[in-house]
C-alpha cells in the first residue's frame, strides 16, 4: 500500500493511493489522526489497508497538492558515506559505525514542491536516497528485529549546501526546503527485502545515480539498531540511508 500526505478540501490531509487517486483517510478512520504519523503511531497501517480495498478514489494523483509523506516527523536522522562508491567518490574510507547527522523538519519539501537554492552558495548538490518511515518506536532495537519496526521505505533526495560542508555538516545539511520526501511511502509489507531495490537519480532527465541498495555499507538493521542506541525512536521518525556515487 502507498500512503501519502496531501491538501484536500483546503486542509492537510493522509490516504491510500489507489489507481490514479487517493482514497482520503482522515474522516474513513473517524477523525481518529489529524497526521499520517498519528496514524502510524495508532497502529493503523492494517485499517487503511482493509478501508482502501475497493474503494473509490475521492481525489486525483493528477493537480494533487502533496505534503512531504511525512509532514511532522519528530526526527529526521541521516547516514552520511554509506555505499563504497560514495566514499570513493569522496577519497575516505568507509566508516567503521553509521555516520549519523541530523536535518531539521523545515527542510522537509513535497513532491513536487520546489527545493531552494541558497543565495549565499552555487554548490547546491542532490543526493538520492532510501529513506524508511519508523512504524513501532523502540530503544536499544536489535538488528535481527529491526525491519519490524520499519512503517515503509521513501524516496528523499538530500540536498546539500557542498561548500558549507567543510565548515560544517549540519548547516550544510539544514538550509530551508532542500529535502524533498515522497511522494509517498510503499508499506514495509510489500518491500519485505530493501537491499533488493534500485536507487535511480534523475537531473533534468539526464540519469546521474544507479545503484542496488544491497550496496550499502551498513544495513538499514544495523542502522536502525545504532540509532536507537543513543535516542529513542518513535512512530514516523525518517532515517535517510544514504547516497552513492554520481553527486
Amino acid at each position: 500500500m502507498k500512503l501519502a500526505s496531501y491538501i484536500a478540501n483546503g486542509k492537510p490531509s493522509f490516504g491510500a493511493v489507489v489507481g490514479d487517486g487517493v482514497v482520503t483517510m482522515n474522516d474513513k478512520l473517524g477523525g481518529r489522526y489529524a497526521t499520517l504519523r498519528d496514524a502510524i503511531a495508532g497502529g493503523a497501517i492494517d485499517e487503511m489497508k482493509r478501508l482502501a480495498q475497493g474503494a473509490a478514489p475521492d481525489q486525483k494523483l493528477a493537480g494533487l497538492k502533496f505534503l512531504p509523506t511525512i509532514p511532522n516527523p519528530e526526527k529526521i536522522l541521516c547516514v552520511g558515506i554509506n555505499y563504497k562508491s560514495h566514499a570513493a567518490e569522496h577519497g575516505t574510507e568507509a566508516p567503521k559505525l553509521p555516520n549519523i547527522f541530523t536535518r531539521f523538519v523545515n527542510t522537509l519539501v513535497a513532491h513536487e514542491g520546489d527545493m531552494l537554492r541558497p543565495k549565499v552558495s552555487t554548490s547546491f548538490d542532490f543526493e538520492g536516497e532510501l529513506a524508511l518511515v519508523i512504524g513501532k518506536g523502540g530503544r536499544h532495537i536489535k538488528a535481527a528485529d529491526a525491519l519490524n519496526h520499519v512503517a515503509g521505505y521513501a524516496c528523499f533526495c538530500d540536498g546539500s549546501v557542498r561548500d558549507f560542508t567543510k565548515y560544517s555538516l549540519v548547516a550544510s545539511k539544514n538550509f530551508l526546503g532542500t529535502g524533498p520526501l515522497g511522494p509517498w511511502m510503499v508499506t514495509s509489507d510489500e518491500i519485505p527485502d530493501p537491499t533488493k531495490l534500485t536507487l535511480v537519480t534523475r537531473l533534468n532527465g539526464k540519469e546521474m545515480q544507479r545503484s542496488g541498495t544491497d550496496m550499502l555499507i551498513h544495513s538499514i538493521p544495523a542502522i536502525i539498531e545504532f540509532c536507537s542506541v543513543f535516542t529513542p525512536l518513535a512512530p514516523g521518525d525518517i532515517i535517510a540511508t544514504g547516497t552513492p556515487d554520481g553527486i
